[in-house]
């Protein structure tokens, strides 16, 4: 059956000035309304991510203090990312890839109780997968990390394993959670409710801190992970009462795979799932390798990740969030010159924003991690450590932010398995690199975690050419030049950003606050200012919008 609105449904969902309307409001599918919905959407999200970034920092000051870069860390990230593989596994593809695109599609058709019930039956569906699968890893617990380690870091130390199988143990419930919050979330993000989905990774930072604090003299590691429990439930709860208070609300029990449309979003889910285990496989990998480098290296990739993580999360992660429904509407209505200016729109300001943060996140790397991480256990070295991983991520921060977003168009098209099927290839890309050039690091006398951030900058670079490729053709084009027109001045004003920064940090060498402090915001300002010289209209629609809200508030 297929899911395209007839001619009726489209005139009524259009109405008489061309705005598509949802249980929760309006949505514009129109260019330019698109365009400002999710402007303000995204600054909500990333408003809320700048909160939760905060509190991430100060869960890494936690785990750095009372941690550092120790074996024990590094078993909890073991653990903790093979939990992450069990929830993209089976729940993480069905969210972003295939679940919101379709009750976002049946919310426009005005189909609401059909978007329940498809709602009900994922749920379901889902929930039980992941309880049976959890089931399954504590089990066999033992057998799954010895075996995943043995075969790709040889030698590790089997005190550390049976330490990783207990901290599995404590975090499989995390699995369940995550996929019915995940779920939450994509009812309210198709519901154009950003803010409160987006501060729930705030409260599962907050559970993660609280653990440490409260138990890491008794429990030693263990507090992170009993945290992490805290903090996936936190991060469910925290949605709760934003469901609760959706108009035509539904729940329906037995729903299941019975349902035509939670098969179709199975079907969709299933290229994605293996594009998700894929992707994970590539962490776990990493980890592994890791394992086997220098005593540390785990721990201090995941830091430089973290680091890393946080502008591709407030710079595409916002925008992905914020964009997905409007174009999963206007694929549904077929708006499809609508839905190439608003992508182009948003991977314009994605080059505008991503290119200086870039140059700036290398530059001020070693400033960034003295002044958040060194301290207690996390001494020189660790420092050294995480700043060279974190150099080599941040060379592939635009690619990251281009996928984000250009993966999200495809999967408002109904399309997974293009992007799956360039992922895939991608990954395999990054793990033969991860090997061959986390060796080649060492053989030269640097860190070898440096050639498996390296491998991941390569590799995401070339998944985003491929993707602008194949969507510019099935698109009709991209408006190159607008883009290309961002990215030159945006790049000229880096270069500028670029050398005010360096000249800061030689003039307070030594000083890692002065420098992160002045470096941060002589960039931004130096930036701006070229931005303005240039007559970028996304800045001047900002400062537009700046001096209105002022303008209000006085």
């Amino acid at each position: 059956m297929s899911n395209a609105p007839t001619r009726a449904e489209e005139t009524l969902v259009r109405g008489e000035v061309g705005r598509l309307k949802t249980t929760s409001g309006e949505t514009s599918t129109r260019p330019d309304g698109a365009r400002g919905q999710i402007a303000r959407a995204a600054a909500l999200v990333l408003f809320a991510f700048i909160i939760s970034n905060i509190i991430g920092l100060g869960q890494q000051l936690v785990m750095s203090q009372y941690f550092g870069t120790s074996e024990a860390l590094d078993s909890y990230n073991a653990a903790n990312r093979l939990t992450e593989l069990l929830f993209n596994l089976v729940a993480g593809g069905a969210l972003g890839s295939a679940f919101i695109p379709m009750f976002t599609g049946m919310l426009t058709r005005k189909d609401l109780k059909g978007a329940w019930k498809l709602a009900s039956g994922v749920i379901n569906v889902v929930t039980i997968a992941l309880v049976v699968v959890a089931l399954l890893f504590w089990v066999f617990a033992p057998w799954v990390v010895q075996n995943v380690i043995y075969v790709l870091a040889p030698g590790t130390n089997i005190g550390q394993l049976d330490l990783t199988v207990r901290l599995l143990r404590i975090m499989l419930p995390t699995v369940v959670v995550f996929g019915i919050s995940g779920l939450f979330m994509g009812i309210l993000n198709a519901h154009q409710h950003f803010l409160i989905p987006a501060l729930a990774p705030s409260l599962y930072s907050l559970g993660i801190v609280s653990g440490a604090v409260l138990w890491h003299k008794t429990l030693g590691v263990q507090s992170l992970a009993y945290g992490t429990l805290i903090g996936a439930m936190l991060h469910l709860l925290v949605q709760v009462p934003s469901l609760f208070k959706l108009k035509n609300r539904t729940y329906t029990l037995h729903e299941g795979i019975s349902n035509p449309f939670v098969r179709k979003v199975v079907t969709l889910m299933l290229p994605r799932l293996v594009g998700a285990g894929v992707v994970q496989l590539n962490f776990v990998v990493n980890t592994m390798i890791a394992l086997g480098l220098e005593p540390g290296s785990t721990a201090a990739l995941s830091f430089a990740f973290i680091l890393f993580m946080m502008p591709q999360r407030m710079i595409a992660q916002s925008a992905g969030i914020a964009s997905l429904p409007t174009l999963s509407a206007q694929a549904e209505l077929k708006q499809f010159d609508a839905m190439r200016t608003t992508l182009s729109s948003i991977l314009r300001g994605i080059l505008l924003l991503a290119i200086p943060a870039t140059l700036g996140m290398i530059l001020i790397r070693y400033p960034l991690v003295r002044v958040l991480l060194e301290r207690g256990e996390f001494n020189a070295q660790s420092t050294a450590m995480v700043a060279w991983g974190l150099m080599w991520y941040s060379a592939g921060l635009v690619g990251h932010c281009l996928v984000e977003v250009l993966s999200r168009a495809f999967y408002a098209l109904h399309d997974t398995r293009t992007p799956v099927g360039v992922g895939i290839g991608a990954m395999g890309l990054n793990i033969g690199l991860s090997f061959l050039l986390s060796g080649w690091f060492r053989s030269i006398g640097q860190f070898g975690l440096g050639g498996l951030a390296l491998a991941n900058s390569v590799a995401t670079a070339i998944e985003s050419v491929i993707l602008i490729l194949i969507l510019r053709k099935r698109l009709g084009g991209l408006s190159g030049w607008s883009i290309l027109d961002g990215a030159w001045k945006a790049m000229i004003g880096t270069v500028f950003m670029g050398a005010v920064i360096v000249a800061l940090t030689a003039a307070f060498a030594g000083r890692s606050l002065m420098i992160l402090l002045s470096g941060v915001l002589a960039g931004v300002l130096i930036y701006g200012l070229a931005m303005y010289l240039f007559k970028v209209p996304e800045f001047r629609q900002l400062l537009g919008a700046l001096k209105r809200r002022l303008a209000r508030l006085g």
